[in-house]
């Protein structure tokens, strides 16, 4: 994998780690609900939804990590795998969030943008 494609794995990890909390724990304060949904009203009803969305972003964030150790650990096949079918995942979610709900673009954007270099650069 070239030092692009792994940068910006880096930088789709730490975007996913950074919004697990605010999703699955913060999402109560009024800052971190207008920062996700841009808006200030709370939904009580989809707390558990919210946990669960949470820890996708941090299981996606722990994939890529594990991708890249795998990468500098001998394993590159197996990295490149698992590097690629996540970037795809979130690439796929980051179009899904913005198809459903065109008002969270940034927020698609965050998540798709990363995902589509590190795979533009694996296909280059």
């Amino acid at each position: 994998m070239n030092a692009v494609s792994q940068a910006f794995a880096v930088v789709a990890a730490a975007i996913h780690l950074v919004v697990w909390p605010l999703e699955s724990f913060l999402y109560g304060h009024p800052r971190v609900r207008r920062l996700l949904t841009g808006s200030t009203a709370d939904a009580p009803e989809v707390r558990l939804w919210r946990v669960n969305v949470g820890f996708y972003n941090l299981f996606l964030a722990l994939g890529l990590v594990a991708a890249l150790v795998l990468l500098h650990s001998g394993h590159s096949g197996s990295g490149r795998a698992i590097m690629r079918y996540i970037a795809a995942f979130m690439l796929a979610g980051g179009i899904t969030l913005f198809l459903s709900a065109p008002r969270l673009w940034r927020g698609a954007l965050g998540q798709a943008v990363p995902a589509a270099v590190i795979l533009l650069a694996e296909a280059l």
